[in-house]
């Protein structure tokens, strides 16, 4: 006798993933050219065709908890040889979306980041507490925001000082880590739970040294985006997504070495152009102007793909923090100190809203990603 299954439709969830840039899901017809199309969906209970009618009838218990959304590099095979003009591909991407946020808390900020009017109070948030807690720093005798400082040769650091910026930005970064830590022990939940439900594995419960073993091999997968390089449409934006993924790890390295260089050896900057480590952070920027315009060149030329608040919100992301980094930097050096100190200011903002909306924005797919391609490789999946 068949199972029983009782539909539940999300009339809010449909409406949420049509938002979200899935808006033709409803001309599906589940013939199933997208499953067979996709070079890198699994051979059992393969994507996209069961998550396009599990979207259509708006079963978001059915999407949410599911690592197989998470497996799909929207490449645009599927949606390229779709009969119907469904766009697989998007409907899927919107799918991620609605579900990083509803694995992110608090949800009111999540639904801020993908809403498009909050972006100016989003960018407000850090501004005012740069402010606020410098002007109270310094009504207290610490001097660690100055708007007209003295001197021959001055650098962001005497407007903003590094240990202003580094007590604000070191709670959000960790803030944002807690945030990603609760949303990712649901998530990782509820995908090993449906597989169990669906039969993709056999392994009852997950063994923490063999998922470490597992992501050890996923990474290089990852970083040279094999999987990405399996589609033949679109191949050539693995270039961009690389060159992003390699300038933020890059100035994250950077980042890093710098915080140690003034907290842990107390060697104060600026750093001279001739410094392995401001080579490094140079490249890292550069990387990210490139990457970032090759991202918009290729979201503006592809009329077959739909291009959502949430795809724009990263690559301006991007593009204005590798500009207004590079930009301080050679301000600083042509002697325009002010103008620089704002185009600072303006970086800052930007880099605490990497921190602080990561987890609710496109760029927490690095984080959901790796997790479901990781839990892929472990349960043995294929």
């Amino acid at each position: 006798m068949a199972d029983t299954y009782l539909v539940d439709p999300d009339v809010g969830f449909i409406n949420e993933v049509s938002r979200l840039g899935g808006a033709d899901v409803k001309k599906c017809y589940q013939c199933a050219t997208c499953s067979v199309a996709c070079p890198i969906s699994p051979d059992t209970k393969p994507f996209p065709r069961k998550e396009m009618i599990a979207a259509s009838w708006g079963l978001k218990d059915r999407l949410i908890g599911s690592g197989d959304v998470w497996l799909c590099h929207n490449c645009g095979n599927c949606s390229t040889l779709c009969p119907r003009g469904a766009q697989p591909g998007d409907v899927l991407a919107a799918v991620r979306a609605a579900a990083v946020i509803d694995y992110a808390t608090p949800k009111a900020l999540a639904k801020m980041v993908s809403d498009p009017k909050k972006l100016p109070i989003l960018l407000a948030i850090p501004a005012v507490i740069f402010l606020v807690v410098g002007l109270l720093l310094k009504m207290v005798g610490v001097d660690w925001l100055n708007f007209n400082p003295t001197g021959d040769d001055l650098w962001q650091a005497d407007y903003i000082n590094n240990y202003l910026v580094d007590i604000i930005m070191i709670p959000t970064f960790f803030g944002a880590v807690a945030v990603f830590a609760l949303g990712l022990k649901r998530f990782l939940a509820a995908i090993h739970s449906d597989a169990v439900k669906e039969g993709k594995t056999d392994k009852e419960k997950i063994d923490p040294a063999g998922f470490v073993q597992a992501l050890i091999r996923t990474v290089p997968t990852i970083l040279k985006h094999e999987k990405f390089n399996e589609c033949t449409e679109n191949r050539d934006r693995s270039t961009a997504h690389m060159m992003v993924l390699f300038g933020f790890i890059g100035l994250f390295i950077v980042t890093n070495a710098f915080f140690a260089a003034e907290w842990v050896f107390h060697i104060e900057g600026p750093y001279r152009q001739i410094n392995p480590v401001k080579w490094l952070g140079n490249l890292g920027g550069i990387l990210l102007i490139i990457g970032g315009f090759l991202l918009l060149k290729a979201r503006l030329a592809k009329k077959d793909q739909a291009s959502s608040y949430w795809d724009w919100y990263l690559i301006g992301l991007v593009l204005a923090l590798g500009v207004t980094g590079m930009l301080t930097q050679m301000l600083r050096l042509g002697g325009m100190y002010d103008l620089s100190a704002v185009v600072y200011f303006v970086h800052l903002l930007f880099i605490w809203g990497l921190f602080a909306y990561t987890p609710f924005s496109k760029l927490a797919h690095i984080v959901y990603r790796t997790v479901a391609m990781t839990y892929n490789e472990y349960s043995g999946r294929k």
